[in-house]
Parts: structure tokens; C-alpha cells; sequence
């Protein structure tokens, strides 16, 4: 084994004793409840403040941490770099590997930015301050901002030069550059930026550019998590979670993704977080009827249509669209305002509640301005809304421009969630945690908790999983609380890149399209895994980007590690795939076995109507099951029942199961005279059943013909 393997083993064994160091040594779940509520019980400034730190008992996070959350990853690099000092310790034999070792985990040097920046520095952070408002505008030119950090980055703006890297690697606004992205990746890793090793680490994850190897990618993502890096903390928690490329270990998944829960419920604020489109490519083809949920833009010229001409439903429709963002709509405050003010002043409540909620939060667009949030929550609220009463309820609870008055939040958040409102019932749940103007009872605030995540909310999802992670109230469930946290970090903003993925799909950019389904496979996502390994299942991932391997084999091999991922994730129509590809022998051998147990989950685990069908038809011919015609009738009937579009195939398989017992009766009482299944096979060659079932298919067809309804005649 040459030097560099040694070094790269010696390098996942630090790693891993030292992440295994600190569960070890860190402080615990806290097993009193009192101290699991020290958060809580602190006065709050403002909504976004309360709802990130609530039950965190192990850390005060700040309301303006930035995404990464640096300050974790510091106290992780230096658990990192005590333990390698501890090894280096015990035996002089390690310093050469512990000076490599420390050369890849060197941290990033900040000491130069105390300095007074020259003048090429300056024109450097200019550029990239002014893309970098473009691109956090709703409504800035993108493609004019990364214009903007490219000139930055050849300043040296180590920043702007990150972000060309991840451009040129996605290729949205930039052109699609894999091998110079990786040597920027590779610049800015040696100097230290977590989310290089991140770029570096998701390049030999999926073999772009670079051989494929999980080893370094693990290195690479620990190195990055380490740093702070949210996305190699995402890649991390699932690779522990699902045990890919390492042991599967639960408690070390909770901690990555309670990391970047954290993140996400400290950017959430009233709303119930980002709307993330999942539309899976599988569905599209395979469904004509399929609903992806979004809106055709001629939909919406026509509602905009009815909106201009005075249509109040409309008003209102457009305005929550444009408020929340999704269904291919971007957000944009500025638009909601103007489509809930046509309807606020026709007297519509849910269009004033929604105006309150704009002013309460303010934006970009639209200043924060209390008193006229309180106005509109007022008028809502007098008039029966949910909407408006959880808003005055959340004003009353933190005193935002009203006195603080625990009794009347408990009031209108008590009538909110008696209509089922979703924020009314997540603050409810709070109230009742905390002990806020009631007794404190953690089985009511599981109950609201619960009732607000079965509305999807973002933060009711996220106090659960703190309930379940700490034992509060609840009996302490390890693998509850990681697919919770694991439900919250995939509402980031990052998961609008799904609908980006898509968009390139449509428009077909397959490269790009690719590139970013596998990026946020990596991450965790089952829908990018599908769509991943749909494209490469299709042969639509054409030869632009390098992989290691380019023949038909390996790209079949990745599909079928795409297909598992999914299928593990409980997508039956990949578990259905895995079948088909033990089955006929794509990326793996033959194995009819292995095909019927795929089979078999997807059918007994998610009642699959095709892989009901296709057990049927391997009961029927004996292939990795008994050869049995009753248990194969049961599967195809079964197969019917699940789905009325399995009915005429089913009844066409039906008709041939009829013909070949009724063959096998005549073989079986020695009419060979009369027919014969050897006879049929000597003449028409194995696959004569197959003749059978076309011929029968176009009888049916032939009959549907003949039979339809005429028009008519006079």
C-alpha cells in the first residue's frame, strides 16, 4: 500500500475517533427538564429570536449566526486538533503523519483581514458587496451579480472566488465548468474554507472530474463539517443515518442534522418555512395524469387577468402565492402587498391578516412597521379570521408594539387553533412548553406540536425533534428526532435548487440538471436521488460532464446506487426499479431472487400495483419463485385492486394465465395430440406466450373499436 492510501486511512481513523471523542465527552441531553428550558424562559426580542432557541439545551444560539454556524465548528476543529495532538503524544513515530494531518485540517488564517485592505482589495469587496445585494434581491438581475463576483474574484476575493466555484459547478448563471470549479474548490481548500472541502468532497462523491472515491469524499465532508460548512453537515447526517460509506450510527446523524436544524429554524420567522417543489421526473413519464403542482403560466396571466378586473378571490389567491413563494412562483413581498391591498380594501379578512403578517415581519420591500401590522390583525381578527387573531396573539406574547399580555395571547391563539390554524396551534404548543401564562405541560404542547406538523409547519417539526432528542415530555427516541431534524434541514433554502434542477431539466440542460440532482442527492434529498438516477436510467445524462467511467455498465451501476438510496428512503416505485435491475441484469448480475424480494417490499410495504403485477407473472413462469398459477392469479387481482390503470393489463394477463392452465391440463392428461406447450414451443420458440398476450391485446383493442358509441345519425 503506497504513502498516499496509508495517509488517507490514517486520516479517516482521526476523524472518526475524534467525532467519536466528542459524543463522548460533550455534554448530554440534559435529563432535567428545567434545564431543557432555559431558552424558553428568557424573555424574547423578537419572533425570529424565540423560535431558534427554543429546546436548545446544549447551546445559546445567536439570532445572527450565519449560515454554517462557525462557532460549532470551531469548538469541533479544536476537539479535531486536540486529539491528533494527544496521538502524536503517545508515539514519535506519528509526527510525519500528524504534520500531514494537520496541513489538511489547517484552519482558515483571518490574521490579514485586521490589515487596512489596498486599494485592489477594495475594488474586490466592492464588486462583491454589490453582488452580493443583487443576488439576496427578490428581484436582482442573478446573472448580472455572478458577472459581478467573477470580476471580484480575479481581485482575489476569497469569498467571490467560492462562489464562482459553486456557479461554474451548477452552471445556472454561469457556464457549466466542472474541471475549473474543482481547481478553485482545490485552491480554496488549501486554505481552509469549509465549503471547498464541501465542493471537493460532493466531486468525488459522484466521480466528476475526479475518480470516484468515498473515502476522500467522507475526508473532505468531515473536514468541511468541521469547518461549519451546512452542506457537508447535511451530507454527513445522512451518510450516517443511512449508513453510506460508514456505520450506521444515529445519535452521530442527530448531531449533523440538529446543527443544521438550527440554521434553518433560526432564518424562519412567522411563515411555515420555504415551499420545496418535489416533482419527480419517474411520475412525469411514467403518469400522463401526474400533478407536479406547478402552475402553468398561462394560469397565472389569467388569475392576474381576473385580479386586475376587481375578482377579490383572486386578489387574495395571487397575493398568498406571491407571499409564500412555490408552485414555480417566486416570492416577492412587494407583489403580495399590492394584490392584498386591492383585496384588504373590498373588506376581505384573510387579505388583511396577510397584510399584518407582511408589516409585522417587513422586508426588503416593505418596511416593519408594527401599528399597521396591529391595524390589520385588529380588523381581521374582529371579524373571525385565524389568521388575524394568531398574529395579534403572537404580538401580545412578545409585547411587539402592544404591552406584553400572556392572557391575551393565550386568548387568540386559543380561537386561532380551534379553527385549525396552523400558527395558532404551534403557539400554543410553546405557551404550554414554556409555562407563558399557563401551567407548564408537555403533553398539551406535543399535542399542538403535532397538530401544527400535520400542516407542515417548519418549527413544529423542529420542537418536536428537540422533544424526542431530549426525552422531554416524551420518551427520548433517537431515530424520531433525526428523521424530524432531518425534515427540517431539507425545508432550507437550499431546497429550492429542486425546482432549479427541474427547470433545467425542462429547458434541456440535462448536465446542469444533473449535476444539481446529485449535488442534493448528497444531501439527502430522495426525490433528487430518483431524479438522478431516472436521468441516468434514460441515457438523458449526455457527454459533457466526465465521469470516471463512461460505458453503459457503470452508468447503470450509479443509477442502481441512486435507486437504492431512494428505495430506502420508502419510494416504492424505486424499490420497483432495484427489481428490475436484478432482473434483467442492469449494473449487477441476474438475480431473479433478489428482483422478487424487491418485489415483495415494494408490494407488502407501500402496495405497489406494479410490483404486484410483476410477482404475478414471476409466480406464474417460476423465475425466483414457485411456479404457482393460484398464487399468480392472487398478485394480478391484487395488482387491479391497487390501481384502476392495472386493469386491462391485468385482465390481459388474466386471459393468457387462462390459456397456458388450460395447455398445461391438456400436457398433464396426455392430449399432446391435441395441443401441446412443447408443441407451441417448437413452433413459436419460447417466448409464444408473449405472441399470446399481443394477440389477445389487439383483440381487445380490435373489440373497444367496434363497440364504442356512435355518433348519431340523422
Amino acid at each position: 500500500m503506497n504513502g498516499p492510501h496509508i495517509l488517507y486511512l490514517y486520516l479517516c481513523f482521526i476523524v472518526l475517533s475524534s467525532l467519536q471523542w466528542k459524543v463522548d465527552t460533550s455534554s448530554k441531553f440534559s435529563d432535567s427538564d428545567d434545564d431543557n428550558l432555559n431558552a424558553l424562559n428568557q424573555p424574547r426580542k423578537s419572533s425570529k429570536t424565540y423560535t431558534s432557541n427554543r429546546f436548545n439545551e446544549n447551546e445559546k444560539i445567536e439570532t445572527e449566526n450565519e449560515i454554517g454556524n462557525e462557532d460549532d465548528g470551531d469548538m469541533l476543529l479544536e476537539d479535531l486538533q486536540r486529539t491528533a495532538s494527544y496521538e502524536a503524544k503517545a508515539s514519535d513515530k506519528d509526527d510525519d503523519y500528524k504534520s500531514s494531518f494537520e496541513a489538511l485540517f489547517i484552519a482558515p488564517d483571518f490574521s490579514n483581514q485586521q490589515e487596512e485592505p489596498n486599494e485592489f482589495q477594495v475594488q474586490g469587496i466592492e464588486l462583491y458587496n454589490k453582488a452580493m445585494l443583487m443576488i439576496n434581491s427578490t428581484r436582482g438581475n442573478k446573472a448580472a451579480a455572478y458577472s459581478l463576483l467573477v470580476e471580484a474574484s480575479n481581485y482575489g476575493h476569497i469569498d467571490a472566488k467560492l462562489k464562482v466555484a459553486w456557479g461554474m459547478l451548477i452552471g445556472t448563471y454561469l457556464k457549466q465548468d466542472i474541471k475549473s470549479a474543482k481547481a478553485i474548490f482545490t485552491e480554496l481548500a488549501d486554505k481552509g474554507l469549509p465549503d471547498a472541502h464541501m465542493g471537493l468532497g460532493y466531486l468525488y462523491a459522484v466521480g466528476l472530474s475526479v475518480n470516484a472515491s468515498q473515502a476522500r469524499a467522507l475526508v473532505h465532508y468531515t473536514i468541511g463539517a468541521l469547518g461549519g460548512s451546512t452542506w457537508a453537515r447535511m451530507a454527513l447526517g445522512y451518510r450516517y443515518w443511512s449508513g453510506v460509506s460508514v456505520s450506521s450510527n444515529c445519535e452521530k446523524a442527530l448531531e449533523y442534522y440538529r446543527l443544521v436544524a438550527n440554521t434553518v429554524a433560526n432564518e424562519v420567522q412567522m411563515s411555515s418555512g420555504s415551499v420545496i417543489q418535489r416533482v419527480r421526473l419517474l411520475d412525469e413519464v411514467d403518469n400522463p395524469g401526474y400533478n407536479s403542482g406547478i402552475l402553468d403560466n398561462d394560469l397565472i396571466e389569467y388569475y392576474q387577468m381576473l385580479a386586475e378586473k376587481g375578482d377579490v378571490q383572486s386578489q387574495v389567491g395571487l397575493g398568498q402565492l406571491h407571499y409564500q413563494g412555490g408552485r414555480g412562483v417566486v416570492r416577492d413581498h412587494q407583489k403580495a402587498l399590492h394584490y392584498f391591498l386591492q383585496a384588504a380594501d373590498a373588506g376581505n379578512p384573510i387579505a388583511m391578516a396577510f397584510l399584518g403578517r407582511i408589516y409585522l415581519e417587513g422586508s426588503e420591500m416593505v418596511k416593519a412597521d408594527n401599528a399597521t401590522a396591529y391595524k390589520y390583525f385588529k380588523k381581521a381578527a374582529d371579524m373571525g379570521n385565524p389568521v388575524g387573531q394568531s398574529g395579534l396573539g403572537l404580538m401580545y406574547l412578545e409585547g411587539r408594539g402592544v404591552e406584553r399580555d400572556y392572557s391575551k395571547a393565550l386568548k387568540y391563539f386559543s380561537q386561532a387553533a380551534e379553527q385549525g390554524w396552523v400558527d395558532g396551534q404551534l403557539q400554543l404548543g410553546i405557551m404550554h412548553f414554556s409555562g407563558l401564562g399557563v401551567r407548564r405541560d408537555y403533553k398539551l404542547a406535543n399535542k399542538y406540536f403535532t397538530l401544527a406538523s400535520q400542516s407542515g409547519h417548519v418549527l413544529a417539526f423542529y420542537n418536536l425533534a428537540q422533544m424526542h432528542a431530549t426525552g422531554t415530555g416524551i420518551m427520548r427516541s433517537c431515530s424520531t428526532a433525526v428523521e424530524l431534524y432531518k425534515n427540517v434541514a431539507e425545508r432550507g433554502r437550499w431546497g429550492e435548487k429542486l425546482m432549479e434542477a427541474h427547470n433545467h431539466y425542462r429547458e434541456g440542460r440535462y448536465n446542469e440538471a444533473f449535476v444539481l440532482y446529485s449535488l442534493l442527492a448528497e444531501l439527502g434529498y430522495e426525490v433528487a436521488q430518483s431524479n438522478a438516477a431516472f436521468m441516468l436510467d434514460r441515457e438523458y445524462f449526455l457527454g459533457e460532464v466526465s465521469l470516471a467511467q463512461r460505458d453503459e455498465n457503470e452508468t447503470y451501476i450509479r443509477a442502481l446506487v441512486y435507486w437504492g438510496r431512494a428505495a430506502l428512503q420508502g419510494y416504492s416505485p424505486a424499490q420497483v426499479k432495484l427489481g428490475d435491475y436484478h432482473y434483467y441484469g442492469l449494473g449487477t448480475n441476474v438475480d431473479y431472487e433478489m428482483a422478487a424480494m424487491h418485489y415483495r417490499l415494494a408490494s407488502d410495504q407501500q402496495h405497489n400495483a406494479q410490483a404486484m403485477f410483476n410477482l404475478g407473472y414471476m409466480h406464474e413462469q417460476g423465475l425466483g419463485l414457485q411456479q404457482d398459477m393460484h398464487l399468480a392469479k392472487r398478485c394480478y387481482d391484487m395488482a387491479a385492486e391497487a390501481s384502476a390503470d392495472a386493469k386491462i393489463p391485468v385482465a390481459l394477463a388474466l386471459m393468457k394465465l387462462s390459456l397456458v392452465c388450460s395447455l398445461k391440463y391438456f400436457e398433464e392428461n396426455n392430449w399432446k395430440d391435441v395441443v401441446s406447450l412443447r408443441v407451441m414451443t417448437s413452433h413459436f420458440g419460447p417466448n409464444w406466450d408473449l405472441y399470446i398476450f399481443s394477440f389477445l391485446l389487439g383483440l381487445l383493442v380490435i373489440l373497444v373499436y367496434f363497440r364504442r358509441p356512435r355518433p348519431n345519425q340523422r
